[in-house]
This record gives C-alpha cells, sequence and structure tokens, in this order.
C-alpha cells in the first residue's frame, strides 16, 4: 500500500508546479515533481499531460539517493528532501542517467553534502566531471557490481546504454525488487496517482514516449529486457509519469514487441569491446558514432561481462561487427572467449573491422583478422592500432572508420531507394542546378573537405550563407556551432582536376589535401589556391533534414581572385543523387 503525501504547489513561470512523497516499499520513499503545465520536451515532442520527475530514497544502514529533479524544482524539492532525510547521513547518490531532468539538482545535494560518493556508469561520471566543474567523490559501475547499504538492501546494477542516452543504468534492490530505470518505462503523464491504476487512460502516451524516445534504439532496448529477464520485478520505479506495478508485465510486454518489431528492419553493426581496457572505451564510442551517422544501428558490447549466448545472438542478427581486441586470457595460447564465439557465429556475409587499443597485452589482431577473413567476410577498414593516448586525429580516424563501415552496409539499400523514385519525378529534380564548391575545414590537428553543390546565401544582415551537408559526411564533425570553415568557389572550365581529386573516396583519417596547393584562412581552415573566390565562414546554427543537416554560417570575409570569372554550373540529369 503507498502511503500519500502531499506538498504545498508552487506557481512558476512554466506552470503549476507540485510535489508527491510515498513510501512505495520497505525503506523506499519517492519524490514525485508534479510540472503540470509543461507541453513540449525535448524541444519536438508536444506534450498532452504535463511530466513528472521521479526520485527515490532507499535507507539501509546507509543511504542512496536516486536520481534527483529539474533544476525548476529546486526549492520544493530540496526543502522535502532535507525534511526526508539528513543530508549529513546521505551516503550515496546513485545517477541512473544525466539528461538535466534528472540531474539538475545534483549540483545542489553536493554543495550540502560534499561528502556523497556519486555512483553511475563511466560515460556518467565522465558527463557529469565536464558538466559540473568540481571535484566530488565517484564510483563506476555496470552489470553484475552491487552496492550493499545493510538491511538487505543490497543494490544491483544493470546497464542499458543507449536508452536513450549512453550513459543510462538500472538499479535493482534485492530486498524489496524494486527496479529503478530513470527513462526507461517511463511516460510524460502527470496526474494524483502514484501507480499505473487506469491503464488505458496511460496507453497513449506510454507508446508516444516509446516511439520518440526508445524506439530509435530498438535494439539497445531489447539488450536491456535480457539482462532485466534474471531479476523478479514487483515494481519498475521509473523516471517520468506513474509507477509500474499492477500491470507492470504488460508494460514490459509491450516493449518487447514493439522493439523486436522495430528491430526486424535494423541494419545492425555489433561492436564488441573490453570497457576499462587501454583506451577501448574512447575508440568505440566513437567508431559507433561514425556508424550511426549512416543510419545504421550500433549495439556496444563489453565482453568482460557479455555471456555466450549474449555474443552469438548479437553476431547472428549483425550486418557488421568490429571488435577491439581484448586482453589475453592469460591460458597460454588461448584465443579469448569472446572472439571464439565471434568466429564459431561469423558468416561471409558481414562486414568487420578491427581495433587495438594498447592496453599492453591484447589479444593478437593480425591472426584474428586472417581468421575472419578465411571465414570470406570483408573488411571494412584497415586495422586501427593505437600504443599511445588517443588525440583528435585518432578520433578522426575512427569516427571515418565507422562511417565507412556503415556506407557498405547501406549502399545496396540505397541503390534499390534510388531506383524506386519515379522516373518522371527524378528527372524533374535532376533540373534544378547549382553551383560547384569546396567546403574546407580545420580544427585543432583534423582537416577535412568535400564537394558541395547546395550552397545558397540565406541573409543579408548579417551576411550569412546555408550548405546542406549529408549525415555520413566526414566534414560534419567539424560543422557544428561556433566552428569555422572556409566556402571554396569553383571556376567554370578550371574545376574539373579539383572535382575529380575530392570526389575520390579517401581511406580513414587520410589527408584530402595531399597534391593540393592550399593556405591557411583567416579562421585556420584551408583556402584552395585555385578557387575562384572563397568565403570564411562560422556556423551559427544546424537544422535537421532527414538525411541532411543544413548548415547555417555567417560570413566574415572573402575574396575573388579573377573579377570576370564565372562560377562553375552542376547540371544534374536526375535527382536522386549528386
Amino acid at each position: 500500500m503507498v502511503a500519500l503525501v502531499s506538498s504545498s504547489p508552487s506557481q512558476h513561470s512554466a506552470g503549476r508546479l507540485t510535489l508527491q512523497v510515498a513510501d512505495i516499499a520497505a525503506d523506499t520513499i519517492a519524490i514525485r515533481c508534479l510540472d503540470w503545465d509543461r507541453d513540449r520536451f525535448d524541444i519536438e515532442f508536444e506534450l498532452q499531460n504535463g511530466t513528472t520527475y521521479n526520485s527515490f530514497l532507499v535507507q539501509g544502514d546507509q543511504t542512496a539517493l536516486i536520481d534527483t529533479s529539474h533544476r525548476k524544482f529546486r526549492e520544493l524539492y530540496m526543502d522535502r528532501l532535507v525534511q526526508q532525510t539528513d543530508l549529513a547521513a546521505l551516503d550515496y547518490l546513485i545517477v541512473n542517467h544525466t539528461e538535466p531532468d534528472h540531474s539538475g539538482l545534483i549540483q545542489d545535494v553536493l554543495d550540502r553534502a560534499p561528502h556523497v560518493t556519486v555512483v553511475g556508469s563511466k560515460v556518467a561520471i565522465q558527463f557529469l566531471e565536464n558538466m559540473m566543474h568540481r571535484p566530488f567523490q565517484s564510483r563506476v559501475v555496470k552489470s553484475g557490481h552491487t552496492l550493499d547499504l545493510g538491511q538487505g538492501h543490497e543494490l544491483e546494477f544493470v546497464s542499458a546504454p543507449n536508452l536513450h542516452w549512453p550513459d543510462t543504468i538500472f538499479t535493482y534492490d534485492v530486498a524489496t525488487q524494486v527496479l529503478f530505470t530513470c527513462d526507461v518505462f517511463g511516460m510524460h503523464y502527470c496526474d494524483d496517482f502514484m501507480l499505473d491504476e487506469v491503464p488505458h487512460l496511460l496507453e497513449p502516451d506510454f507508446q508516444y514516449y516509446y516511439n520518440c524516445l526508445m524506439g530509435p534504439n530498438a535494439r539497445s532496448v531489447l539488450m536491456a529486457l535480457k539482462r532485466m529477464d534474471k531479476l523478479t520485478v514487483s515494481l519498475i520505479a521509473t523516471g517520468h509519469g506513474p509507477l509500474l506495478q499492477q500491470h507492470c508485465d504488460s508494460w514490459v510486454g509491450k516493449y518487447r514487441t514493439w522493439s523486436q518489431n522495430q528491430a526486424k528492419a535494423e541494419t545492425l553493426v555489433a561492436l564488441f569491446y573490453v570497457d576499462e581496457y587501454g583506451h577501448s572505451d574512447r575508440l568505440a564510442r566513437t567508431i559507433a558514432g561514425g556508424i550511426m551517422k549512416t543510419g545504421v544501428a550500433v549495439e556496444l558490447v563489453d565482453l568482460s561481462v557479455a555471456d555466450s549466448h549474449e555474443v552469438r545472438e548479437l553476431v547472428h542478427c549483425a550486418a557488421g561487427i568490429v571488435i577491439g581486441m581484448p586482453p589475453q586470457t592469460g591460458e597460454g595460447s588461448a584465443t579469448h572467449p569472446g572472439l571464439s564465439t565471434i568466429l564459431a557465429t561469423a558468416t561471409h556475409r558481414q562486414g568487420f573491422g578491427l581495433f587495438e587499443t594498447g592496453g599492453g597485452h591484447d589479444e593478437p589482431l593480425y591472426p584474428f583478422r586472417a581468421q575472419l577473413q578465411e571465414l570470406g567476410l570483408s573488411e571494412a577498414f584497415p586495422p586501427i592500432l593505437i600504443k599511445a593516448s588517443p588525440t583528435a586525429t585518432t578520433d578522426q580516424l575512427c569516427d571515418e572508420a565507422g562511417t565507412d563501415l556503415g556506407q557498405q552496409l547501406t549502399q545496396v539499400q540505397m541503390v534499390k531507394q534510388s531506383k524506386a523514385l519515379e522516373s518522371g519525378l527524378d528527372r524533374a529534380l535532376g533540373r534544378i542546378s547549382s553551383g560547384l564548391y569546396i567546403i574546407t575545414a580545420q580544427k585543432d590537428d583534423v582537416n577535412s573537405a568535400m564537394l558541395a553543390s547546395w550552397v545558397i546565401q540565406a541573409s543579408f544582415e548579417p551576411l550569412g550563407v546555408a550548405i546542406a551537408v549529408a549525415k555520413d559526411r566526414a566534414i560534419e564533425s567539424l560543422l557544428h556551432v561556433g566552428d569555422h570553415w572556409v566556402l571554396n568557389v569553383l571556376e567554370e572550365g578550371r574545376y574539373q582536376p579539383l572535382v575529380k581529386h575530392f570526389l575520390k573516396r579517401f581511406p580513414p583519417g587520410s589527408d584530402r589535401f595531399s597534391g593540393i596547393d592550399t593556405y591557411p584562412a583567416h579562421n585556420g581552415s584551408p583556402i584552395l589556391a585555385q578557387a575562384l573566390a572563397y568565403l570564411e565562414c562560422e556556423v551559427t546554427s544546424r537544422l535537421e533534414a532527414s538525411d541532411h543537416w543544413i548548415i547555417c554560417a555567417t560570413v566574415q570575409t572573402g575574396r575573388v581572385s579573377k573579377p570576370d570569372g564565372l562560377t562553375a554550373v552542376h547540371h544534374r540529369k536526375v535527382g536522386n543523387h549528386y
């Protein structure tokens, strides 16, 4: 039975705010912040029923606070928190997920209780360190790790990356069988009911929330559900909306069905690595970022905690495999068991890539590479071997390697889509002509370039231009707000050598300006000596447009090398590619 206490309401510029406190299990209290009038979430998601931000206290011999709340609730939340527990006696702050609506008051808690140990995934702790710019005690956890609070309250942690941020974990209390999931299984629904008592009222918001936040990572949802299977769950304590108890199995079943249907249509890369070995984590996530630019799903698997069944299942359904070589097992010449499982499951239809992170005693890379090639797998990018600390150049290499793999896996699908375009429409779109340009950018030690034709002047005051950049272009990572670049205008009759050069497929990490005469702009980016004109630009905003980003920039300076020269014009015959 839930014992409920309501606080007095507060008026806020964003609407009516109230707070609920309730005992939800033995020694376990929910602090629910009710945001009645919020009508939008993550900018693009319209809300019909407001939302809540749920936080929890678990007390054994030691006390843990699980997640906090949105900063708009600072006064209400902190006043209630100090009534519920002595912050001087608070031992742990468990961060299931670092998005600001759940971590917005971590700074306030640490200001009053600087002795507290913050518990979270490796990525979560890194996010918090970058966000707070202050020292704090921390403890990194992942699947299988536990934290004993005493009085039977042993907390077990479950990794759930990419739901819907890469830092997500679940926290399970063995004593009460309560699973704290933060965003997962949540919904943006605000009312006075603490539990899921009237499911038909909740179902539309539950599915809308899944579609917006969880559906794009359906494969990751299925992996998290598999890790949950061994737990006996009596209540799911979510970060948004009512807690799930009375229809718990039904809600979990919906996630499973929706995710299975979604995953069937996904192209997937399984990326295997050992999280805390060498620089594996950084390289793995950078390669994954490059893959995801191409619209291909990625499942990251830590070989130190994954069982053979999980590895086998992922390899079986993956179109591509990336492996960060794990440390040797110490059993003579025996291959790491995870690698043995991959070899036993992989097929000739798959692409692969390998990296080695300099952990010290990696499994031999080249013999394993040869074994994959003997099985008929195609290598998507040359092996990446890192023997020192990664740099920005390393990140570019890994990002481009991931992009190459993703592009290879989607090439057949893209050809099918282009052929499916109605021929009359295809030819009509192709009659839209444009100029020819080379975009160049430099950031620290990393540079890149691309041939562009989707370029327009976008404003007069301030002077601005806009370009369209495909999401899987290598240069995309150098075109975020505040970044600088150069628009090189090509000249009619003299553009062919430059176009031929920049249309080449460059290996990951290679120098795109090798053999090309350049000199630096004031903003540091390369200017092509053979360009008719150039404009130095600074990115001011980005707009997502399906498979492209629209990059808006202000123009800071420019010059024409030949006043009577004409811009090269690009005439297409079809509209399904450029």
